[in-house]
């Protein structure tokens, strides 16, 4: 494992993302304790540091699933524990405190290695900036309570800027693989980071799964190179920024685990080659020109109002067009409509639109995807 000195800590440069997590019945909040307690047993006796969640996470049952896990195998002292402060749950400024002891309880722990503001876009960081969330992180630094504090981000450039230059931040976390060089943050965001001395953390590095499994002529493109998988080859691209401190990835099986150990124990910053960057490139125009929704399957706007699975319904109808799967998708979307809500059912309320990480037009979306699946 290959790691990233962050003022003499040893951070790992692949971080367990701990929102995905193998689970049992399809049931999100039903985490698969056994085989994700092996999971994250075979990431950290290879080198893994760095463990991050979230209170939402698994309907909730992440956090516990995570103190449980470290309380059981004594590993609390050896892993950097980063967990999230849900802004949006915060209305008065006694919130913030009752949010942190109650994730503290749910972990099992007296303190955090770090501690971000989550989902931040810029009207939710002006409203709990005026409830005075900035004094709040100071004082737990302070205390000893939280280490190091940072935020994650979903919004755009200008929003990234304001909030990045507002606070003397240890860390933030950022979406970036290599489609979305310009979105969100982007590069540029990244490169305003590095300038500040700000390290970075990535999320959705493999965009929550879809790089791993490309269309077949991304696929034949990556053999005339290398031997490396498509999860590993998305993975290279943020592992090669050298102010990069850790790249998340939910990982929910052994294969996947050892794959990505294997490329952060072997990726050197700076180290793409020319036929990575020409890979990169023209991936980004073959799947662009066939994605039909950016949702990166998050569930953030779950539950919906009248329980239309949005994630499910967007994947189908990505998959289609990504992956040549027309008549796959539209039998799963049969099969999903027999048990499921459909999109015909949406009463446009807004809610899913207010929360989404990546803005998008839901509403719009789920009418476009029925008409094509059904």
């Amino acid at each position: 494992m290959k790691y990233f000195d962050l003022n003499g800590e040893k951070i790992s440069r692949l971080g367990f993302g701990c929102m995905r997590f193998k689970t049992i019945d399809g049931d999100n909040g039903k985490i698969d304790k056994k085989a994700s307690s092996k999971d994250i047993l075979e990431a950290i006796d290879n080198g893994l540091t760095y463990i991050d969640t979230a209170y939402p996470y698994h309907d909730g049952k992440s956090e516990k699933f995570i103190g449980e896990f470290l309380e059981e195998n004594k590993l609390r002292d050896k892993i950097k524990l980063t967990t999230k402060l849900p802004c949006w749950l915060v209305k008065e400024r006694g919130d913030f405190y009752k949010l942190l002891n109650e994730q503290l309880e749910n972990l099992r722990t007296d303190h955090l290695d770090f501690y971000l503001l989550h989902s931040l876009d810029v009207k939710r960081f002006r409203q709990v900036v005026e409830l005075g969330v900035l004094d709040f992180l100071t004082e737990i630094k302070e205390k000893g309570i939280v280490k190091h504090v940072g935020f994650s981000f979903h919004d755009e450039y200008p929003a990234f800027e304001e909030i990045i230059k507002a606070y003397d931040w240890d860390f933030c976390q950022i979406q970036l693989n290599y489609l979305d060089v310009d979105y969100q943050a982007g590069l540029k965001g990244y490169e305003l980071a590095k300038e500040m001395g700000i390290p970075v953390v990535i999320m959705e590095p493999v965009k929550g799964g879809r790089l791993a499994n490309p269309p077949e002529e991304l696929r034949n493109m990556l053999k005339d190179f290398t031997d490396l998988s498509p999860a590993q080859e998305a993975l290279k691209f943020p592992l090669s920024l050298d102010n990069v401190m850790t790249v998340l990835s939910g990982m929910n099986d052994i294969d996947q685990v050892r794959e990505n150990l294997e490329m952060a124990s072997t990726t050197d910053y700076n180290s793409l080659a020319k036929e990575d960057e020409d890979f990169y490139e023209k991936a980004r125009a073959i799947y662009k020109s066939r994605e039909r929704i950016g949702c990166t399957a998050c569930e953030y706007c779950l539950p919906c109002t009248v329980d239309i699975n949005i994630p499910k319904v967007f994947g189908l109808w990505n998959k289609a067009y990504l992956y040549d799967e027309a008549d796959k998708s539209r039998k799963e979307y049969k099969d999903y409509l027999e048990e499921g809500v459909s999109p015909t059912e949406c009463i446009e309320c807004g809610k899913c639109e207010g929360i989404c990480p990546q803005n998008l037009e839901i509403i719009k979306g789920l009418k476009e995807a029925d008409e094509y699946l059904a």
